[in-house]
């Protein structure tokens, strides 16, 4: 009886070994690689441009806040100097006005900032479309089991970075394989637009 249950045991144990065996194998033999996905859509030519538009709208925006908000600093001052010469009832309604115009900036900060961000989806929304194409393509072309995006991962080897070649392939290069590139070159880009705000408080 008990050399029975030794046997019984004995196969197992060979069967946990083949097991763990087998599968050891297999996580040498998948090939895996990382894309920093924030910087392919960016730094492709398509996000270098959605960039300079969004950019170009920004800037635009600031310097209509900034005219408005300097104008109701200008208003201010001269309420402030008309304090002590004006009616009570004069002074309140300036004051009252004033009030007005600066619910009317913030109210207009808020539909700007929300337009900057829509213009940015409309921009980037296809450009990442793209970028995930382009590395189901090279996974298929070069026989990748698993490429993750590098924000979701702690670390990975430098070597096993696509995110140049993933750029060059969306930039109209060959899928073909080809030598990986690392994250080092480029830099990271903000994945949303600047926010344009007040260049100070009234």
């Amino acid at each position: 009886m008990r050399t029975s249950v030794r046997l019984v045991l004995a196969a197992a144990l060979a069967l946990l070994v083949s097991l763990a065996g087998k599968t050891a194998l297999a996580q040498q033999t998948m090939k895996v690689a990382v894309v920093d996905v924030q910087r392919a859509v960016m730094q492709t030519e398509d996000g270098l441009r959605a960039q300079a538009t969004l950019k170009k709208l920004f800037d635009s925006r600031q310097q209509e806040l900034n005219k408005k908000q300097a104008d109701l600093q200008k208003q201010k001052e001269e309420i402030d100097k008309q304090s002590k010469v004006l009616s009570q009832a004069a002074l309140q309604k300036k004051v009252d006005e004033w009030q007005k115009q600066m619910v009317e900036l913030q109210t207009t900060f808020v539909e700007y900032n929300k337009e900057l961000e829509k213009k940015q989806r409309e921009l980037q929304d296809p450009i990442l479309e793209r970028i995930v194409a382009t590395i189901k393509r090279i996974a298929g072309t070069d026989g990748y089991d698993l490429i993750v995006d590098r924000a979701t991962v702690a670390f990975s080897r430098s070597d096993l970075d696509l995110t140049d070649r993933v750029i060059q392939v969306a930039n109209g290069g060959a899928p073909g394989a080809g030598s990986t590139g690392t994250s080092g070159g480029g830099g990271a880009v903000p994945a949303k637009a600047a926010t344009p705000t007040p260049s100070a408080k009234p």
